[in-house]
C-alpha cells in the first residue's frame, strides 16, 4: 500500500519549473480572456442598452430586427452568401480534383494562381470590377447602366475572395485516398461516374461541408466587397458600419453585430459536431492513388484550371495594372503618379508604414503567444487545467467575425471605467485585436506541430535533472521553428489584408493601408486605391517568399544535422 501511495500521481509534486509554467498558463489564459471574452461581453451589454445607456433588455434587439433596413440587409446577405456558396464550392471542388487526381501540367502554377487572392484585401476585387465593368470600364457593356454596382458585383467579388479558402480545405480532403478501393470498384465494373459518387464524394463529405460553412460565413460577414461595388444593395456588414460610423447608434450596431455572429457560431458548432462524428476512411495500409493521365481527362482538367485561374488572375491583375496606368481607359501610358499617396486623402505613406508595423508586431507577438499557449496546453503536465481552458478559449475567435470583434473592442476598451482605456486609439490595441482575430488557426498549427513531438521529452529531461526551460530552449523550440514561422507568416499576411476587424479602431495617426484603400475609393481616387492595394499584395508576397526561404533553410540545416558523420 505504501509503494502504491508513493507512486500515485497525487504524491508527485510539481517542480519549481512546473509551478512557473503553470503560472504562465494562467497569465496567458487571462490575457486571451481580455482579448476575446471582454469585447464579446461588452458588445452583448451594448445590445441590451438604449442609445442613452439605459437598460432595456431585449427591446433594442427586437427594435433592430423589426426595422425594414435590418430585414432587407439580412435577406440581402443571405441571398449573396447562398449564391456565392453555390458557385464557389463546386468550382473549388473541380479545381482541387484537377490538382490532386490528374497528372496536370503546370500544377504548381495553377495552385499558385488559385491562392493569390489570399494576399489581397477584400477591397481589391471590388476595385477591379469597377475598372472592368464600371461606368468607365473596358467591358462596361456587359453590365450596362451601372449593373455591376449591386448584387452582381458583390457576387463576383465574393467568389474571388472566398475561392482560395474553400480550395485549401478541399485540397486537404482530396489529398489522401485508398487506391485499393478504386481498383476493387473497377474490378466490379463501376464506371468513373459511379466511382465518384460512391467513393470520392463520401470520402470528402466532411471537407465539403466545412468548405460550405466557411464560404457562407466569410461572405455573410465580409465588408470590403460590398463597400466598393455594393451600391444600394443592402447587406448586414454595411448596415452595421452605417449605424456605428454614420449614425453613432452603438446599441443598434451591437445588435446587428450579434446577427453577424449567429452564422459564424452556427457554422462553428456544425463543424465541431462533424469532427466528433467523422470516421477515418483511410487505413494505415492505404495505397496512394495514381494520377489519371488520359489525354481527355488532362485536357478537361487543364481547361477547367485555366478558366478559373485565368479569371482570378484577371481580377487581381486588373487592379495592379490600373495602379500604373495614367488614366483608365483613355490614357494607357505607364506612370507612378498614383503611388504619390500624400497628394490624396486616405492616410498617405503613413498608412502603409503603419500596416507594416502592425503586421510585424502581430507576427512577433502572435507567434510568441500562440506557441506559449500551445506549449502550456500540450507539453506541461502541471499546467493541464489552465491549458485545457486556454485551448477551449483559443477556439472561440474562429466563430467571431472580424467586424463583431472590432465593435467589441470599441465598447470594451473605450469604456471610461476600464483601466485599459488608455489603449484605445493606439497601435497596441490594433495589434491585440489582430492577434485575437486570427488566433485560432495559428493555435491549431502550433498545437499540431507540438503534438507530433515525442511526449516523453519533458519527463525524461526531468528525470535527468534537466530544467524544463532548458528542454524548451534546446529541444522543443528548435523542433517547432518551422511551425512558428508558418504562424508568423499567417499573422503577417492576415494583418496586412484585414479590413473588417480594424475599420472601427483606427485613428488619423494609426490609419492602415487596407483602410486607406477604402478611404481613397470613397473619395473617388480609385487609381490611388488600386496602387495601395497593389502594395499590400506585393508586401504580402515578399513576406511569404522570405518566410518560405527561411523555413527551407532551417529544414536543410536540420537534415544536415541529422545525417550521420563519418
Amino acid at each position: 500500500m505504501l509503494s502504491l501511495s508513493l507512486s500515485s500521481p497525487r504524491s508527485q509534486r510539481s517542480t519549481p519549473d512546473e509551478h512557473t509554467a503553470r503560472l504562465l498558463g494562467w497569465l496567458l489564459l487571462a490575457l486571451l480572456a481580455l482579448m476575446v471574452l471582454g469585447p464579446l461581453v461588452a458588445i452583448l451589454g451594448q445590445a441590451v442598452l438604449s442609445p442613452q445607456g439605459q437598460w432595456q433588455g431585449l427591446q433594442v434587439l427586437q427594435q433592430t430586427l423589426t426595422q425594414p433596413g435590418t430585414l432587407a440587409a439580412t435577406l440581402g446577405s443571405l441571398k449573396v452568401a447562398l449564391a456565392t456558396t453555390a458557385l464557389v464550392v463546386p468550382l473549388a471542388y473541380a479545381y482541387a480534383m484537377a490538382l490532386t487526381r490528374v497528372a496536370l501540367p503546370g500544377r504548381a502554377l495553377f495552385r499558385l494562381l488559385a491562392l493569390l487572392p489570399i494576399l489581397a484585401p477584400s477591397l481589391l476585387p471590388g476595385i477591379s470590377l469597377v475598372y472592368l465593368f464600371g461606368n468607365q470600364g473596358l467591358l462596361k457593356s456587359v453590365f450596362p447602366d451601372g449593373g455591376i454596382y449591386g448584387f452582381a458585383g458583390i457576387l463576383i467579388g465574393e467568389v474571388f475572395y472566398a475561392f482560395p479558402h474553400a480550395l485549401m480545405i478541399l485540397l486537404t480532403a482530396l489529398a489522401v485516398d485508398d487506391a485499393r478501393l478504386y481498383e476493387a470498384a473497377r474490378t466490379l465494373g463501376a464506371g468513373p461516374l459511379r466511382r465518384f459518387f460512391t467513393l470520392t464524394l463520401p470520402a470528402t463529405r466532411y471537407g465539403l461541408v466545412s468548405a460550405t460553412l466557411v464560404v457562407f460565413t466569410l461572405v455573410v460577414t465580409d465588408f470590403g466587397v460590398a463597400k466598393v461595388v455594393g451600391g444600394q444593395y443592402p447587406v448586414l456588414a454595411i448596415e452595421a458600419y452605417k449605424q456605428v460610423i454614420g449614425q453613432q447608434n452603438f446599441p443598434r450596431g451591437a445588435a446587428i453585430g450579434l446577427l453577424l455572429l449567429l452564422p459564424a457560431v452556427l457554422s462553428f458548432g456544425v463543424d465541431r459536431w462533424l469532427q466528433r462524428h467523422q470516421r477515418n476512411m483511410v487505413s494505415s495500409r492505404a495505397q496512394p492513388l495514381q494520377m489519371v493521365n488520359t489525354p481527355l481527362t488532362r485536357t478537361i482538367a487543364t481547361l477547367v484550371c485555366s478558366v478559373i485561374g485565368g479569371a482570378l488572375l484577371l481580377l487581381l491583375g486588373t487592379a495592379i495594372t490600373a495602379a500604373f496606368i495614367r488614366q483608365w481607359p483613355y490614357q494607357l501610358d505607364l506612370t507612378l503618379a498614383h503611388f504619390d499617396f500624400d497628394m490624396v486623402d486616405g492616410g498617405g505613406w503613413l498608412a502603409f508604414a503603419n500596416s507594416l508595423k502592425l503586421a510585424l508586431a502581430t507576427a512577433v507577438l502572435g507567434s510568441l503567444l500562440v506557441f506559449a499557449g500551445a506549449w502550456c496546453s500540450s507539453r506541461v503536465r502541471a499546467a493541464r487545467r489552465p491549458g485545457q481552458l486556454l485551448h477551449a478559449l483559443a477556439m472561440l475567435p474562429m466563430a467571431v467575425p472580424g467586424m463583431v470583434l472590432g465593435l467589441g473592442y470599441i465598447f470594451f476598451f473605450n469604456h471610461p471605467e476600464n483601466p485599459l482605456h488608455g489603449l484605445y486609439g493606439s497601435m497596441t490595441l490594433l495589434v491585440l485585436c489582430s492577434v485575437a482575430h486570427f488566433y485560432t488557426t495559428a493555435h491549431l498549427t502550433a498545437l499540431t506541430s507540438l503534438k507530433q513531438q515525442d511526449p516523453d521529452f519533458e519527463p525524461v529531461a526531468a528525470s535527468l535533472k534537466v530544467s524544463l526551460w532548458t528542454t524548451l530552449w534546446r529541444v522543443t523550440l528548435p523542433a517547432n521553428l518551422p511551425a512558428m514561422l508558418e504562424t508568423a507568416r499567417y499573422f503577417f499576411v492576415s494583418a496586412m489584408t484585414t479590413v473588417s476587424a480594424v475599420i472601427f479602431l483606427y485613428t488619423p495617426d494609426t490609419v492602415l493601408a487596407s483602410v486607406a484603400v477604402l478611404n481613397m475609393d470613397d473619395a473617388g481616387d480609385t487609381a490611388a486605391a488600386a496602387a495601395m492595394a497593389s502594395l499590400i499584395v506585393f508586401s504580402s508576397a515578399i513576406a511569404c517568399l522570405l518566410f518560405a526561404l527561411l523555413s527551407h533553410g532551417l529544414l536543410r540545416r536540420s537534415q544536415r544535422w541529422r545525417q550521420p558523420r563519418a
